[in-house]
């Protein structure tokens, strides 16, 4: 064999190795790693808005009951149709971050301008929020709040005080107060798995 058969042969037997450590690290990680493990589960819905909480009635991202946070929901529709039906402001904030090269084409939230036990969703678009009220947040120690109608939101501004935004401005103090919420909740959580591990000692 001379010099320029034995350099194809090294070359192609390199291609070879690299390929094959390429296939097995991706069917030994299948679904896992960043973002691959973040991509949202349930499978592709052109319409994940209808009938949203017996679709998704956890939070994929907290484990809360979306039905009893029905107010603050959200469902993150991405382009190819998977969705994220989230808690909260907080978690499709959650959700937008960690699927950055998924385009969201809808996001709807609950409508507090709305009657009923379980509030209907409208598209973030349509609403306004109400940023920093009296009202309990989720998630977040700085409520967000979401009306789909804007004198409704104004009446609750004027009962509870905050500041009007739309999406945009309500996302960003998502981000803003991410740290805190964040910090918040695991202590928080922290906190209750202690008193959980002192109520079985005591059993």
């Amino acid at each position: 064999m001379d010099r320029r058969e034995a350099l194809k042969m090294s070359v192609l037997a390199s291609i070879g190795l690299a390929a094959a450590g390429k296939a097995n690290a991706q069917s030994a990680c299948a679904g896992d790693g960043t973002p691959a493990q973040f991509t949202p589960r349930t499978a592709p819905d052109p319409q994940p808005q209808v009938d949203d909480i017996a679709k998704y009635p956890k939070c994929p991202y907290c484990g809360m009951d979306r039905k009893q946070y029905h107010h603050s929901r959200m469902v993150v529709h991405y382009a190819d149709d998977l969705a994220d039906g989230t808690c909260s402001l907080h978690c499709s904030a959650i959700s937008l971050s960690l699927n950055i090269d998924r385009d969201p084409k809808a996001l709807w939230v609950g409508d507090n301008a709305a009657e009923g036990d379980t509030k209907p969703l409208v598209e973030v678009d349509k609403a306004s929020f109400l940023v920093g009220s009296k009202l309990p947040g989720v998630m977040t120690a700085r409520s967000k709040v979401a009306y789909g109608n804007a004198d409704a939101a104004k009446a609750s501004q004027a009962a509870n005080g905050g500041e009007l935004t739309d999406f945009d401005g309500a996302l960003l103090a998502a981000y803003t107060d991410m740290s805190a919420d964040v910090a918040r909740i695991r202590k928080n959580r922290a906190e209750r798995r202690r008193k959980m591990m002192e109520h079985q000692n005591k059993s």
